[in-house]
């Protein structure tokens, strides 16, 4: 395994993290869940990511579980909050008693003292922003957390965010965006942003929902049992399943042969070859998957390569930084 610092941070993360996301508490069962975090355990993984509202707080018990035992200092834990975890009209969000009451709740199910990273899962548009960094910081001098991030934030909020986070002397160190081959919106705003203010980025999606794997072909129906068959998974990829964007990940069959790499290798690696990447998430449903996914890290890839791979995609990749955005109104 390879490591990176998180942004400007004494904090160091394994290059590739393992979350568990749709995964763990919906999609495979725990025992099968189990069996993935101890492969990446066992391949040097050492960064592991959730989210309260995952599987409806199910994803960070068992997460929970599988840590359970190992020595606390060795890994690095990130949990999130925003989206809905009950029915009650404060159960979402990022109001100052929302944070304080979900943190509470994340310790408990993950079975720990404190989670390295805690990050806000969206921007809340109904809660003023100073509200919500002065519960964050809070959070912190409490010891429930050590740094704070956020995920799919923009440029603008980032920068808000960051100058408050300075007043309140609160470590903000990480931007959690999507980003692949196929999903660069991040790459003309939202990077320079965070690079200014000293955020990493720890990226999600870099398979494009597996898309990019090359399981997906033009013309034939989803493999049975493939993230695109999944209700909770599938509502994400209606975009990359189109017949243009599937033949053009075809192509890359080609390339990913020619650099030594299987297809999902190449889309890790490839997210990995930008600076201000600091760790790519991905999820498994098998060991295998986890053992085939780590060997992206530490690749480098050449210039030329990068340049084939963007002649292949060209007209498929979003790059339209509008596309960050959170929803207007909490759900």
């Amino acid at each position: 395994m390879h490591f990176r610092h998180l942004g400007r941070s004494g904090l160091v993360v394994s290059e590739i993290s393992y979350g568990n996301w749709i995964t763990h508490g919906s999609q495979v069962e725990e025992e099968s869940a189990l069996a993935c975090v101890r492969a990446a355990l066992d391949v040097g993984i050492t960064t592991f990511d959730t989210a309260d509202v995952y599987a409806g707080t199910k994803a960070e018990e068992v997460l929970g579980r599988a840590l359970k035992g190992q020595r606390r200092a060795g890994y690095e834990l990130f949990t999130k909050v925003y989206w809905p975890t009950g029915n009650g009209k404060n159960d979402r969000g990022l109001s100052r008693k929302h944070i304080l009451e979900s943190i509470d709740g994340s310790l408990r199910r993950l079975q720990t003292d404190y989670v390295d990273l805690y990050q806000a899962h969206r921007f809340d548009f109904e809660t003023p922003l100073e509200e919500t960094m002065l519960a964050f910081a809070d959070v912190v001098r409490q010891g429930k957390a050590l740094y704070i991030g956020v995920s799919e934030w923009t440029a603008d909020q980032i920068r808000k965010g960051a100058a408050l986070a300075r007043e309140l002397r609160v470590p903000f160190i990480s931007n959690q965006p999507q980003y692949s081959m196929l999903w660069r919106v991040i790459e003309s705003q939202v990077i320079p942003a965070s690079d200014a203010e000293g955020l990493g980025q720890i990226v999600w999606s870099p398979i494009a929902q597996g898309v990019l794997s090359g399981k997906y072909l033009p013309g034939k129906p989803p493999p049975s049992g493939s993230r695109a068959t999944d209700p909770s998974g599938s509502r994400f990829m209606t975009r990359l399943l189109t017949d243009d964007v599937l033949t053009r990940v075809q192509q890359l069959q080609p390339l990913a042969k020619e650099a030594g790499l299987t297809m999902a290798q190449l889309a890790i690696a490839w997210v990995l070859q930008n600076k201000s990447v600091s760790s790519a998430i991905v999820g498994a449903t098998r060991p295998e998957q986890v053992h085939d996914n780590v060997k992206a890290a530490g690749v480098k890839l050449e210039t030329e390569l990068l340049r084939r791979i963007d002649a292949v995609l060209g007209p498929v990749v979003e790059k339209d930084p509008a596309l960050t955005e959170s929803p207007p109104r909490r759900p």
